[in-house]
């Protein structure tokens, strides 16, 4: 170890008091001097430890409602003064100020403050100055100084006092003090942003939990994932979730919650290869399945009902990577996990993010995230002929489906079954075509079927593919300077087409 620095002296002052108890009195069994002040002080005299008060060490109280306790040369002084530093060492014996070795402080609770609702000025008092000081201070001065900024670090350094006799060396002091300037960044990030507002001037965001993939999109990419898996799934058994699953399992769980009736759904690359609602699971599987078995190969399964013992045996018929879930039956587990690479996760409340970013040229794409869902009143008839209850049910779910799936898109679906999907086209002609071949190549017959588009139509050709393939509803944003001309098309063969005025794109 280089470097070493014996610990002497700590300040601490903390919001939070949980899981600081072990450690006061590990640092007091070691002989260690302690200041501190307010409620920390009088947690620490609780424990009948020796503690200083920092209003004694600066000659002043607490002042301003609490609002200025450590800010003072006689506490900062004895955090930055350099050891090594004959001109420092010189001024803090001038002026006697105690070297402090140690800082264990926490920040106000700004995050949790501003979600809970409170009024302003209860959140401004919740930025924490004094803390965020001592925290740079000290990291700053890393080369003597460990800087502790929040309570998971408790234990390592409970840890590191017992394995070096209360000794630090200089790579643990930099390590924590990385972790220092990352929790003082993500708190100035998160304060930022509620004085900006909704349309932040720079773009900010800061995200904890550091996890390395086995690889990017392809296995000569490096990849990381930045969050918390456990917020948003509880993984039973499996394989490490990859680059691609994650980004399959987000598209997954985003479609599946469009729809409140029992369904099931299968996914790839991102996109819905098959889905379906239905009371009884088993068919909700098998229908679903059936739109298309070979891309649902190695694919991604969810459904938004528990899973039972007699579904998991027709499902584990397939081989696919990820299944989701918000609960399992044991028996279900027991069908299910034989296959132990298989990724078996339990889905959880979760709100995402409002936001979309990605990386784009030599700055950040940001946006809103789509979360219009078309109902019933927002759809105006455009033909002579209307939908039909059915019909508009069938319409409704299509119209969802396509949201989901990578434009160009067009969605076939009959009885809240989706038939066919055309993916990723460069033309809708192409992306109906595409649908239409692969809905008849699978055995589906699409009279009376119904057709949604992610956008409008700018020609007749699309409605009119469409009912020769016997197709007989179709939902579009509308907005194309020539819908007359596919709503004549429409009234002239029977059809019946209504318009959302919500077009969704999806790149």
């Amino acid at each position: 170890m280089k470097d070493i620095r014996k610990i002497k002296s700590a300040l601490i002052s903390v919001y939070h008091k949980d899981n600081l108890e072990n450690l006061v009195k590990k640092l007091d069994n070691l002989g260690v001097e302690i200041f501190s002040t307010g409620g920390t002080q009088e947690y620490i005299e609780s424990l009948g430890v020796k503690v200083k008060a920092v209003e004694d060490l600066t000659g002043y109280p607490s002042i301003l409602g609490g609002r200025v306790k450590t800010l003072h040369p006689k506490v900062f002084g004895g955090i930055l003064g350099r050891r090594n530093n004959k001109g420092d060492l010189s001024q803090l014996s001038e002026y006697e100020i105690p070297q402090i070795d140690l800082v264990i402080v926490d920040l106000y609770p700004f995050e949790k403050t501003l979600a809970s609702g409170a009024s302003n000025e209860e959140i401004i008092e919740k930025i924490d100055i004094g803390g965020i000081s001592l925290i740079r201070a000290a990291a700053k001065n890393f080369n003597d100084v460990l800087i502790v900024s929040e309570q998971s670090q408790y234990q390592k350094l409970a840890e590191i006092l017992d394995e070096h006799n209360g000794s630090t060396c200089l790579e643990t002091r930099k390590s924590f003090a990385a972790h220092a300037f990352h929790i003082s960044s993500t708190y100035d990030t998160a304060i930022y942003g509620y004085f900006a507002g909704e349309e932040p001037k720079v773009f900010k965001k800061s995200i904890s939990g550091l996890n390395t993939l086995r690889y990017g999109e392809n296995p000569h990419q490096k990849g990381y994932f930045y969050g918390n898996f456990n917020e948003v799934f509880e993984k039973i058994q499996g394989k490490e979730i990859s680059y691609n699953n994650l980004l399959d399992i987000e598209a997954a769980i985003l479609l599946m919650s469009e729809f409140e009736e029992p369904g099931f759904a299968i996914l790839k690359h991102n996109n819905a290869c098959g889905i379906a609602l239905n009371n009884n699971l088993v068919n909700a599987w098998k229908n679903a399945l059936a739109a298309d078995p070979i891309s649902a190969f190695g694919g991604i399964v969810i459904t938004n009902r528990n899973l039972t013992k007699e579904v998991s045996e027709e499902v584990d018929k397939l081989f696919f990577e990820v299944i989701i879930a918000p609960s399992y039956d044991p028996e279900a587990i027991e069908v299910l996990e034989k296959k132990k690479n298989r990724i078996i996760l339990v889905l959880k409340e979760n709100d995402f993010c409002k936001i979309q970013f990605r990386t784009m040229l030599n700055g950040v794409l940001v946006q809103e995230r789509d979360n219009k869902a078309e109902r019933i009143e927002d759809l105006k008839t455009a033909t002579e002929k209307a939908p039909n209850a059915d019909q508009i049910n069938d319409l409704l779910f299509a119209a969802r489906i396509a949201k989901h799936t990578k434009s160009n898109t067009i969605v076939l679906v009959k009885d809240k079954v989706m038939l066919a999907s055309g993916v990723g086209q460069t033309s809708r002609v192409d992306a109906l075509r595409q649908a239409i071949d692969k809905a008849r190549g699978f055995g589906f017959s699409l009279n009376n079927s119904v057709m949604a588009s992610d956008a409008f139509f700018p020609f007749a050709d699309s409605v009119e593919i469409a009912h020769n393939a016997g197709i007989n509803a179709v939902i579009q944003p509308g907005g194309s300077i020539k819908d007359q001309d596919s709503i004549d098309f429409c009234n002239k063969n029977g059809m019946s087409m209504v318009f959302t005025g919500v077009r969704h794109f999806k790149h």
